[in-house]
C-alpha cells in the first residue's frame, strides 16, 4: 500500500500592509490621576502602563473582548507539536512593530505567540525563560491577563521562588477576584498547601518598604471571606469542587458542600459515596429542617448522578423527591423499569397517567405500559392515546395491534395495522411496521413485494430510523428486478438525505465511486487532510474562546468547568460546547456521547438548533476525531492497513479511551485480550508492553487485525466481524449460509452485537473519509443536498 499522505491545509490571512498610527488621548482630571499613578508605580512598567492607556479608549471594540474570531498566523501553528512551532513562534514574538497597540493583526501576532511561547516552556518545566516571554504581557493582551497572571505563578513555582510565587497567587485574588483565575489563586494559597507558608527568602523582608506595603495588604486566602465569594462565584471550578472534597474528607457532615458537589460533579466517577452519604444523613432524615437542605433541584442532580452510574433504584427514589413534574414522574418511573422492577414501574406509570392526564409524558407512560402489561385494561388507555395525542397515535396503534394479536384477535390486530397506515401514515410506527414487512417478503424470497413496502419509507417517513436502510434495500432490490434506473435513484438519495450513514458508503459502493469496498478497503490510500485552525466555540466568555483558539485545550476546559453552570438542563450550544472541550482534553468518550445525544432534543426550537449545528464541520469533527493518528499511520502502514479502518475500528471498541476495561477483561485503544496481546507480542518479539500504552496497543492491535484479514484473504468484512466475534463463530455462520451477497451477510450475522458492529465500524469509516479525504467530501457535496456550506466549500 502506498503511503497515506496526511496533509495540513494551511490558513494565509492577508496582512496590513500598514500599522495603525498611534492616537492621541484627550486630557483631563482622569488622566491626570491615571498618570499619577503611574509614576508612584515606578519605571518598570511604565511602558506597558502607556502602552495600555492607548488601547484602552478602543478595547470594547476589540474583536477578542467581544468573543469574535481573529484568524492570524500564529493559529496555523496551533496543531504542531511544542518543538516544531517554537522557532517561528520565537519569530513572530520578537518581530518589532511600530507600535504594540493591541487591536492590530500583527500586534495580535506577536501577543498570541508570546503567549504560545510561555505556556509551552511551562509544559516543558522552563519557568525562567517563560517569565521573559509573559514580562508586561497582560497590558498587551487584556482578554487574558488573569491567565498570563496565572502562568506567571506557575513559573515562579517552577524555578523554586516561593516568595514570589506567593506574590503572583495573591496578586490574582486582589486584580481578578471576578474571575475564575481566583479560585486557582485561592487554590494554590490553600492553607493545605504548606509551602505558602514556609519561611520565604529575605527578598521581602530586607526591604523595609515593601515589608511595610505587604503587612498592609496582607490577609489570609483561608480567611472565610475568600472561600464563600469564590464557592458563590464559581461553584463549578474543578478547584473549587476538590477544596470541597478535602473539606468533606476532613468534616463529612456539611449538607451544604456535599450538594454542591452534587450539582456540579454528578458525572464523576466518585460521585456516588457522597450522594449516599447526603441521602441517608439528610434525605432521610426525619428532622424536616435536615430534609429541607437539600433543595428540589438538589435531587433531580442527585438523580441524574445515581443515573449516570446506573443505579436505577436510586436515581427513581431521587426523582421522586425532586419536584413533582411530568417530566420527573416519567423518569422516575423509567429508571424502577431499567432497575428490573416491572411492578414499581407499572405503579409509577398508572400514578403518573392519574395526576398528569394531558401532559405529553402520560402517552409515553401508556405506551410503557403497553409492554409491560400487555393486556386489555391497556387497550382503552392506548385508544386515549390515540385520541389526545396525535403525535403518538402511530406508536400507539402499533402497541394496540401488538397486544390485540397476543390476545389472538387477528382481525382487530389487521384493522388497527390498517389504520396505522392509512391514518398515521407519516408517523415513526408506520415506517417501523412498512419495514418490518419489508423485511418479512423479502426472507420469503418475494423481492418484488418487499420493494413495494419498503418504498413509501422514503417518501412518507424520510426522517426515521429504517429510512436510510429501507432506501438502500430499495436500490438493491430494484437492481435484482433488473430496475437499473430505480436502482440509481434509490443509492442517489440515501448518499444525499443519509451522507452520514453507513448505508450512504454501501450505496457510494454500488455507485462505482471509490471509497473501497468490503475486499479492497484494507488497501485503500485515503489522502487525509486535517484542519488547522480550529473554529470558534459557539459559547463561553472571550478568554475561553482565545484560549481553545490557542489550543490551550487543559486551561480552556478548566475555563469552561468554572463557566457552565447550566450543567442540569444546558442549552444546545452548551452541550455541544461541552463535548468539543471535553475531547480537546481526550475525554473522547464523554465528549463524542455529548455531541450524539444532541439528536435527542425534542422540542422543535432545540431541533432546530441541532439540524443547524449538524450543518458545522465542527460537530462532524468532534464526533470523528482524530487521536494517536500518528502511531495509527506508523503501524498501519507496516501492517499494509488502510488506517482509516483502523482509527474507525479503534472509534468503536474503546472511544480513543486507553485505559478502557471491558467486563470481558479487553483492554485498551483497540480492546485486546491479554491472552490475544500475549500471542500478538511473542510473534513480534515483544519483550516488554503495556496493554493501556497506547503505541503498545496499536501495535499489537494492528498485528492481530493484519491476521485476521490474512485468514479470510483480505476481506475487511470477514475480518472486522472476526474480530468482534471469534474466528470460530466466523467460520461457522460462513458454512450455515455458505456465501452470499455481502450486504445479505451482513444482515444474516446472528449475534446482534456483531451484526452492529460491522455496521458501526465501517461507518465510521466513512464518516472519516468523507470528512477528511477532500476527494470523497467533494464528490459528497455534489450529490448531498443536505450538505453543509463548509463542505461544499
Amino acid at each position: 500500500m502506498q503511503k497515506s499522505r496526511l496533509i495540513f491545509s494551511r490558513y494565509n490571512p492577508s496582512r496590513r500592509t500598514q500599522r495603525r498610527k498611534q492616537l492621541a488621548l484627550a486630557s483631563g482630571a482622569g488622566l491626570c490621576a491615571l498618570m499619577i499613578g503611574v509614576t508612584l508605580l515606578g519605571t518598570k512598567y511604565n511602558k506597558h502602563i502607556h502602552q495600555w492607556t492607548i488601547g484602552l479608549p478602543f478595547q470594547e471594540q476589540s474583536p477578542l473582548l467581544r468573543g469574535k474570531q481573529v484568524k492570524t498566523p500564529v493559529l496555523q501553528l496551533v496543531s504542531l507539536p511544542p518543538q516544531k512551532r517554537a522557532a517561528q513562534l520565537e519569530a513572530l514574538a520578537q518581530r518589532q512593530t511600530e507600535t504594540s497597540f493591541p487591536l492590530g493583526t500583527q500586534s495580535l501576532d506577536h501577543v498570541r505567540a508570546r503567549y504560545l511561547l510561555a505556556a509551552d516552556l511551562i509544559e516543558q518545566k522552563q519557568g525562567e525563560k517563560a517569565l521573559r516571554w509573559l514580562d508586561g504581557l497582560e497590558w498587551d493582551y487584556p482578554v487574558l491577563a488573569g491567565h498570563i497572571a496565572l502562568k506567571r505563578a506557575q513559573a515562579y513555582e517552577l524555578i523554586g521562588n516561593k516568595a514570589k510565587a506567593r506574590s503572583a497567587w495573591e496578586d490574582i485574588l486582589k486584580r481578578y477576584p471576578d474571575q475564575p483565575v481566583a479560585a486557582e489563586a485561592l487554590y494554590a494559597l490553600s492553607s493545605g498547601n504548606s509551602k505558602y507558608w514556609e519561611k520565604s527568602s529575605e527578598e521581602y523582608t530586607s526591604n523595609p518598604l515593601m515589608e511595610m506595603a505587604r503587612h498592609w495588604y496582607s490577609f489570609s486566602p483561608d480567611d472565610p471571606q475568600y472561600w464563600e465569594q469564590a464557592l458563590e462565584k464559581f461553584p463549578s471550578h474543578p478547584r473549587i469542587l476538590e477544596i470541597a472534597r478535602q473539606r468533606l474528607q476532613e468534616k463529612p457532615n456539611q449538607p451544604q458542600l456535599m450538594v454542591v458537589v452534587a450539582r456540579y460533579a454528578f458525572d464523576s466517577p466518585e460521585i456516588t459515596p457522597i450522594l449516599n452519604r447526603l441521602v441517608s444523613q439528610y434525605g432521610r432524615s426525619p428532622r424536616k429542617r435536615d430534609r429541607e437542605k437539600i433543595k428540589p433541584d438538589d435531587w433531580e442532580a442527585i438523580a441524574l448522578g445515581y443515573w449516570n452510574d446506573r443505579k436505577y433504584t436510586q436515581a427513581s427514589t431521587a426523582y421522586a423527591q425532586a419536584e413533582y413534574t411530568p417530566r420527573n414522574a416519567y423518569l422516575s418511573a423509567l429508571a424502577m423499569q431499567y432497575a428490573h422492577k416491572p411492578q414499581s414501574a407499572k405503579r409509577a406509570y398508572k400514578k403518573l397517567v392519574r395526576d398528569f392526564p394531558k401532559a405529553e409524558e402520560a402517552a409515553s407512560a401508556v405506551i410503557q405500559l403497553a409492554k409491560l402489561e400487555p393486556n386489555e385494561e391497556t387497550i382503552p388507555k392506548l385508544d386515549q392515546v390515540i385520541q389526545q395525542f396525535p403525535e403518538r397515535a402511530g406508536d400507539a396503534l402499533l402497541a394496540r395491534a401488538d397486544i390485540l394479536d397476543q390476545l389472538g384477535i387477528t382481525h382487530a390486530a389487521n384493522q388497527a395495522r390498517e389504520l396505522l397506515l392509512t391514518q398515521q401514515g407519516n408517523s415513526d410506527a408506520a415506517a417501523e411496521y412498512r419495514w418490518q414487512m419489508a423485511q418479512v417478503k423479502a426472507r420469503d424470497g418475494d423481492i418484488r413485494a418487499a420493494l413495494q413496502w419498503a418504498q413509501p419509507i422514503m417518501v412518507s417517513n424520510p426522517n426515521s430510523e429504517p429510512a436510510r436502510e429501507a432506501g438502500f434495500w430499495v436500490g438493491k432490490w430494484a437492481s435484482k428486478l433488473g430496475l437499473g434506473k430505480e436502482a440509481k435513484v434509490a443509492f442517489e438519495q440515501v448518499i444525499a438525505k443519509y451522507p452520514q450513514s453507513y448505508y450512504a458508503w454501501r450505496s457510494a459502493v454500488q455507485l462505482g465511486w471509490n471509497v473501497g469496498d468490503f475486499r479492497t478497503v484494507r488497501k485503500f490510500d485515503p489522502q487525509v487532510v486535517l484542519p488547522v485552525t480550529r473554529p470558534e466555540l459557539p459559547v463561553g466568555s472571550p478568554a475561553l474562546k482565545e484560549l481553545y483558539q490557542l489550543g490551550q485545550d487543559k486551561d480552556a476546559w478548566t475555563l469552561w468547568e468554572a463557566e457552565f453552570q447550566n450543567r442540569l438542563e444546558p442549552t444546545v450550544a452548551e452541550q455541544f460546547t461541552d463535548g468539543i472541550l471535553r475531547v480537546g482534553v481526550g475525554d473522547y468518550l464523554e465528549g463524542i456521547s455529548k455531541i450524539a445525544k444532541l439528536e435527542d432534543r425534542d422540542t422543535p426550537e432545540e431541533q432546530a438548533q441541532y439540524q443547524e449545528i449538524k450543518q458545522q464541520l465542527a460537530y462532524w469533527h468532534t464526533l470523528y476525531p482524530l487521536p494517536f493518528a500518528k502511531v495509527i499511520e506508523e503501524q498501519a502502514q507496516k501492517r499494509d492497513l488502510n488506517p482509516l479502518l483502523v482509527t474507525a475500528l479503534i472509534r468503536q471498541e474503546s472511544r480513543f479511551e486507553p485505559d478502557i476495561r471491558s467486563k470481558a477483561g479487553a483492554v485498551g485503544l483497540m480492546q485486546m485480550m491479554p491472552t490475544t496481546g500475549a500471542w500478538a507480542a511473542k510473534n513480534l518479539k515483544l519483550d516488554q508492553y503495556a496493554l493501556e500504552n497506547p503505541n503498545d496497543n496499536i501495535k499489537l492491535g494492528t498485528w492481530f487485525l493484519d491476521q485476521t484479514h490474512r485468514s479470510f484473504k483480505n476481506n475487511s468484512l470477514l475480518a472486522v466481524a472476526s474480530y468482534n466475534a471469534g474466528q470460530g463463530n466466523l467460520s461457522r455462520w460462513l458454512k450455515q449460509e455458505q456465501w452470499m451477497d455481502p450486504d445479505e451477510f451482513v444482515e444474516a450475522i446472528p449475534f446482534d452485537e456483531t451484526k452492529d458492529y460491522v455496521k458501526q465500524v465501517f461507518g465510521n469509516y466513512w464518516n472519516y473519509l468523507r470528512l477528511y479525504d477532500p476527494q470523497v467530501a467533494h464528490q459528497l457535496a455534489q450529490h448531498s443536498a443536505s450538505s453543509s456550506i463548509a463542505m461544499r466549500r
